[in-house]
């Protein structure tokens, strides 16, 4: 089976479209990262109450669990219980970084789950506002389950994969609580390794572990998974009913997981956030080894013969430091853990194939055009355009004139959001839906917030990407607090999310009912209204982008 749209490439440069701006995704917190490797003691070591638990929380009864390594011990807090910095792997450190990951070491007594892990380490100049919370130990998941749920409840799954251009971010920044509580299910958050510590495609280093490859960060969230399916009924989890969730990156990554077979059986549903499977592609083999060369030539590591000792013995910074200019272009495909492109896969029909949510948000790309270009000019703005689109810049600007918008800076949004995000999610979501139920969506709250230190003075930037994590999750890097009307929103969308992971279907009673898009179909997430839509493809001119040529994928 073929996938949608014209996938012909062109040396062209596209002006910045969302496909160069992919290193971009969700690096809105502009916040000096560490490349530091630094070692935090709840990540290596059984930790005592951490100071962080409110006082509240620690005159509750505290709920203990049972997993494959030994015993846990959580905390109550918001109405739900929280087991956090839970190791699913060993630490990938010393003789054990850049390898498959390994099955966590046992532990006596009670281990004390809660407090978060490190982050892993950052790889781009945007990340965490607090350094010392990064480190190469950094292989946790937090889980999060109704107060009061026991093993044997059999709740749903929904096990949460983040963004951040394979370079940066972590799991820790959105809780599950909220989610847990409301739609009683369990709630897991990961991390997993990024930039070249988790994407390094040398056959130097792929030799070394059975799938052949290089992308170890892929190799983190299928093992993930494993460890989930393993110990999740301990929580009072379904191990066969577990949905995985990511945003941009993330959704990236779950694109992966549908088309790694050995990810087959691991998950029963699958959440697309802003991350197409059509838009954002995987490297070939080839492209990816040069690339590696690229990266361990700029780290001092040339020689093919030591290579691999080389790296491990770098300090974490001089690794960060390489990979600023050379950012990684996430897992490849070619291997034995991603035998072929996830469009490519999906479209052929051989994938791992479950249930789908996929969408966007209404105006993904005002991030990325208010990070690079907020101050953009009439003349700058059509000169991009008949720079990038060529023979075809006249008709784009005819479509997209500055005079339909008001400012040069929302009419490039426009054209970036349609050309990649919007689109492209159309395109993919029709992969899905010739072969399984598919429900599409878009976010559209015109005064959503944003990402906390990514505003622009002056710049609308409501509906960018990620304007919809803090409508589903307890997250911590938004700008600012949802309204009441806002938060009703948050309530319903938790909601739909949470019967697709338990049911496969986002039905809901007294919700607006959201059909599968086979028909072209999406719902309209508003504060004011949510509503089914016919209108997405020609909202966004879908059948003009179709025409165009795009670059390779990513």
């Amino acid at each position: 089976m073929k996938r949608p749209g014209n996938r012909h490439t062109s040396t062209r440069p596209l002006l910045g479209t969302a496909l160069t701006l992919v290193a971009l995704l969700a690096s809105a917190i502009p916040a000096a990262a560490s490349g530091s490797a630094s070692s935090s003691a709840s990540a290596s070591t059984l930790t005592s109450a951490s100071a962080s638990a409110s006082a509240s929380a620690a005159t509750l009864p505290r709920p203990v669990v049972t997993v494959a390594q030994g015993r846990l011990r959580g905390q109550v807090r918001d109405g739900a219980e929280e087991f956090l910095g839970v190791p699913y792997a060993a630490p990938p450190v010393g003789e054990a970084r850049l390898r498959a990951p390994r099955e966590p070491r046992r532990w006596d007594g009670v281990r004390e789950a809660d407090r978060q892990a490190p982050a892993c380490v950052q790889f781009s100049p945007f990340g965490l506002a607090d350094p010392s919370a990064v480190s190469e130990d950094c292989l946790y998941l937090d889980v999060y389950r109704p107060k009061g749920a026991r093993t044997g409840a059999r709740l749903p799954v929904i096990l949460w994969i983040h963004g951040g251009a394979y370079t940066m971010g972590t799991g820790t920044q959105f809780g599950g609580r909220t989610m847990a509580d409301l739609t009683d299910s369990v709630v897991v958050g990961i991390n997993y390794r990024l930039g070249q510590l988790g994407y390094l495609a040398l056959p130097e280093l792929a030799r070394e572990n059975a799938r052949r490859t290089g992308s170890f960060g892929l190799l983190d969230q299928v093992e993930a998974l494993r460890w989930t399916r393993q110990n999740i009924a301990a929580f009072g989890g379904n191990p066969r009913n577990v949905t995985v969730s990511g945003q941009s990156a993330g959704s990236a990554s779950v694109c992966g997981l549908l088309a790694a077979p050995s990810a087959s059986g691991l998950f029963h549903r699958a959440v697309l956030q802003s991350g197409p499977c059509t838009l954002i592609g995987t490297p070939d083999s080839a492209r990816a080894e040069g690339q590696g060369r690229d990266f361990a030539e700029r780290a001092g590591c040339a020689d093919p013969v030591t290579v691999a000792a080389c790296l491990r013995a770098a300090p974490a910074a001089a690794l960060v430091e390489a990979g600023r200019t050379l950012p990684t272009s996430g897992p490849a495909s070619g291997d034995g853990l991603l035998p072929v492109d996830p469009a490519a896969a999906i479209g052929s029909g051989k994938w791992n194939k479950v249930p789908v949510i996929i969408g966007s948000t209404r105006s993904e790309s005002r991030l990325f055009v208010a990070l690079s270009q907020p101050r953009l000019t009439d003349e700058e703005y059509k000169a991009q355009i008949l720079a990038g689109y060529g023979a075809a810049g006249p008709e784009v600007l005819a479509r997209y004139p500055v005079s339909a918008y008001g400012t040069p800076y929302l009419a490039l949004s426009a054209v970036m959001t349609d050309s990649s995000f919007a689109c492209h999610t159309a395109w993919t979501a029709q992969l899905f839906a010739s072969q399984v139920p598919t429900y599409a969506y878009e976010f559209d709250d015109p005064d959503s917030p944003t990402l906390a230190g990514a505003q622009v003075p002056g710049l609308d930037m409501s509906n960018a990407h990620s304007a919809e994590l803090a409508y589903l999750h307890d997250f911590t890097a938004g700008d600012r607090p949802l309204s009441e009307v806002q938060a009703a929103l948050a309530t319903r969308m938790k909601r739909y999310w949470g019967a697709f992971a338990r049911f496969g279907s986002p039905a809901v009673p007294g919700q607006t009912a959201w059909p599968t898009t086979g028909s072209g179909t999406v719902l309209s997430l508003n504060p004011a209204s949510t509503r089914t839509s016919s209108s997405f493809a020609a909202d966004h001119q879908c059948g003009f982008w179709r025409t165009q040529p795009t670059r390779p994928p990513l």
